[in-house]
C-alpha cells in the first residue's frame, strides 16, 4: 500500500466513522476504497469489520445520554445482535469467495435503496405513530426481536446499510424518539461488528494494515459523528453513500 492509498483508506475511515455513528452504511465508503488499493473482496470485508469496531464503540459512547433506562432493550436486542453477527461471520468464511463476489452487488444495490428510502420509511412511522397505530409493546415484541437477528446475520456477514435497517425496523415498532433508536442502533452495531471481528481473527486472513488505518479514522469519525451529527445535512450524506455504492458496483461488476 502506497502512502496516497493509505491516506485513502484512513479518510475512507473517518468518513465511515462519521456516517455511521449518524446514519449507517459507512461500509460503502470503506469497502469500495479498499477494492480499490488492491484487496480480495473477503479479505477486504473482514479487514473492514475489524477495523470499524472502534468507531461503532465511539459512536455508541457519543449517544450514552439516550441510552439511559434502555439496559433491558439492550440486554434483548443485544443477545440478538450477537448470535445474528456470529452466524452472518460463519457464513462469510465458510461460503467460497465466489459466492461472497456474486451476492456484493445485490446486497450494496439494496443497501443504496435502503439508504435513499429511509427518510420517507422514517416519516411514514411518525404518521403510525401519530396516529396511534403501532403496536403497544414498548420493546417491539417477538417480531422486532426476530428482526434484530436477522439483521445482525446481514451486518455479520456483509453489513452495509446495517445501521439504516435497524433504524428502519426499531422506528417502526418502537415508540421512542429518532436519537434515543440511534443511540440502541450504535449498540447493536458495536456488537454485530466486534462478534465478527473476533470470529475473524480465527478464520479468515486481515489485512492488518488496512484495519488499523479504518479503526483510527473511524474512532476520530465516531467521535466527530457523536458531536455534530445533528447538524449535519442528512441529503448530502445519502448523496455521498450512494456515489460511492455505485462506484463499489461498477467496480465489482465491470473491472
Amino acid at each position: 500500500m502506497t502512502l496516497w492509498e493509505a491516506l485513502a483508506v484512513l479518510l475512507a475511515g473517518v468518513a465511515a466513522g462519521t456516517i455511521n455513528t449518524i446514519v449507517g452504511s459507512g461500509t460503502l465508503i470503506t469497502f469500495p476504497v479498499l477494492l480499490a488499493v488492491g484487496l480480495p473482496p473477503v479479505t477486504a470485508n473482514v479487514s473492514n469489520s475489524l477495523g470499524l469496531v472502534p468507531g461503532s464503540l465511539a459512536g455508541a459512547i457519543g449517544y450514552r445520554a439516550e441510552l439511559a433506562g434502555q439496559r433491558h432493550r439492550l440486554l434483548r436486542y443485544g443477545t440478538a445482535s450477537l448470535l445474528g453477527g456470529l452466524t452472518g461471520a460463519a457464513l462469510l468464511v465458510t461460503l467460497p469467495g465466489s459466492a461472497f463476489e456474486a451476492v456484493v452487488p445485490v446486497l450494496i444495490l439494496t443497501a443504496l435503496v435502503l439508504v435513499v428510502i429511509q427518510p420517507r420509511v422514517a416519516r411514514a412511522m411518525a404518521a403510525r405513530r401519530a396516529a396511534g397505530t403501532l403496536p403497544p409493546a414498548t420493546d417491539g415484541g417477538p417480531l422486532l426481536l426476530a428482526c434484530i437477528g436477522l439483521t445482525g446475520v446481514y451486518g455479520g456477514y456483509f453489513g452495509a446499510a446495517q445501521g439504516v435497517l435497524l433504524l428502519a425496523l426499531m422506528g417502526m415498532l418502537l415508540p421512542d424518539d429518532l436519537q434515543t433508536v440511534n443511540g440502541i442502533k450504535n449498540v447493536l452495531a458495536v456488537i454485530v461488528n466486534g462478534v465478527a471481528a473476533i470470529f475473524f481473527l480465527f478464520a479468515s486472513s486481515i489485512d492488518w494494515t488496512a484495519a488499523a488505518l479504518i479503526a483510527v479514522g473511524a474512532t476520530v469519525g465516531g467521535i466527530l459523528g457523536a458531536k455534530v451529527g445533528r447538524r449535519l445535512p442528512p441529503v448530502a450524506l445519502r448523496t455521498l453513500i450512494v456515489l460511492v455504492g455505485l462506484a463499489a458496483v461498477t467496480k465489482l461488476l465491470f473491472f
